[in-house]
């Protein structure tokens, strides 16, 4: 399960996953975030606020997963990871060379100078 907040006025997504990832989030990230790309062209930023990381529930959430970052990584200027998960520190290096965003990991307890970052505040 993953939850999602589109902060409009900033044009940054907030997603939390908070169980095994289902195929369904991953489409409704994208009903969400499609209509706003469309009308604004990008997302300034995604933040991924997770503890730990989940897992997929299935092969086709994982699917789902790289579907959605293959349809909008080039919509997104930068990806901030909040964690204190050694898996999710990692990934960002991998991540980094094949997605365009410009991807970037905070401790646990910067969120705050996570969403500065994103908004460009924060270099």
């Amino acid at each position: 399960m993953l939850t999602s907040e589109l902060l409009r006025d900033k044009g940054i997504l907030v997603v939390q996953p908070g169980a095994p990832l289902q195929a369904e989030d991953f489409r409704s990230l994208a009903a969400t975030v499609d209509p706003y790309i469309t009308e604004r062209g990008q997302l300034a930023g995604l933040l991924l606020e997770a503890p730990s990381f989940p897992g997929w529930d299935s092969f086709g959430a994982l699917v789902e997963h790289l579907r959605f970052v293959r349809d909008h990584h080039r919509n997104i200027t930068r990806v901030a990871a909040v964690t204190d998960s050694g898996f999710l520190k990692v990934m960002p290096r991998i991540a980094e060379h094949f997605a365009h965003p410009e991807i970037k990991v905070f401790g646990g307890a910067e969120k705050a100078r996570a969403l500065d970052w994103l908004e460009g505040k924060d270099s």
